[in-house]
């Protein structure tokens, strides 16, 4: 792993929807690894805005998935909005296999947990190239830091479904 430069890096990562509903425990653990990970090495350099690093707060909105970038003091620097229909089936399937793998654990069924793992990186790679190109023009991100991002997506989807 190279070192990422600060200027070109997210430092904090806030998730608007905190406090509206708690997560399953595999859910919760998702999100954990995936901020852990994001906050470890991510590239994220959104267009037209001053050198990082960000903190990045990650909602979702009457249906539209916002990026409030922000300096580490707070203080705004942009707003990237998107559509979350695009992402909808890609998160519905993800929630599923993400409750498919955590039964397969808790009944020991090695090769199920093997077969869904597979579809989840499938997955995630899927969702991460959408990510990416929804992304372009506004904010480039690399392969991993925008697998994590959906991750993190999907946490937000949950908190507002149930």
């Amino acid at each position: 792993m190279t070192e990422v430069p600060q200027r070109t890096r997210i430092a904090e990562i806030v998730l608007e929807a905190e406090a509206l509903t708690r997560l399953s425990a595999e859910l919760e653990a998702d999100r954990a690894t995936a901020v852990a990970d994001l906050l470890h090495d991510n590239r994220f350099v959104p267009k037209g805005a001053p050198e990082g690093p960000y903190s990045l707060r990650l909602g979702l909105d009457h249906g539209r998935l916002v990026f409030d970038i922000r300096r580490l003091d707070g203080t705004p620097i942009t707003a990237v909005v998107l559509a979350l229909g695009p992402f909808r089936s890609l998160i519905k399937d993800y929630l599923m296999l993400l409750g498919a793998h955590h039964a397969a654990v808790a009944d020991g069924h090695e090769a199920r947990i093997q077969a869904i793992d597979m579809g989840r990186r499938g997955l995630h790679n899927e969702a991460a190239e959408l990510l990416q190109r929804r992304l372009e023009g506004k904010i480039e991100v690399d392969f991993d830091t925008a697998r994590r991002l959906f991750t993190l997506i999907c946490v937000l989807h949950q908190r507002i479904n149930h």
